[in-house]
């Protein structure tokens, strides 16, 4: 059950990343510290974001799940 909840997670991101991508096609451009990217399409803005943020997170779980350890039962 959790292969399949690991592989629905990231599909289901895929699909509602197409469909904000085919319904916003509008050209954007980022401002970030009094720099200006070139107009990208939202869709791909999106998708390279949501890539980012899923490459972060697979390297940073390993590091935070260690941070947790769990606790010794107590003895009565």
């Amino acid at each position: 059950m959790a292969k399949l909840l690991t592989a629905l997670v990231p599909a289901l991101w895929v699909v509602l990343i197409a469909i904000v991508s085919v319904q916003n096609a509008t050209p954007i451009s980022l401002q970030f510290l009094g720099l200006r990217s070139i107009e990208i399409p939202f869709g791909v803005v999106l998708a390279f974001f949501a890539a980012v943020s899923m490459v972060v997170t697979a390297l940073l779980l390993p590091v935070l799940s260690g941070l947790i350890r769990p606790r010794a039962p107590r003895r009565q």
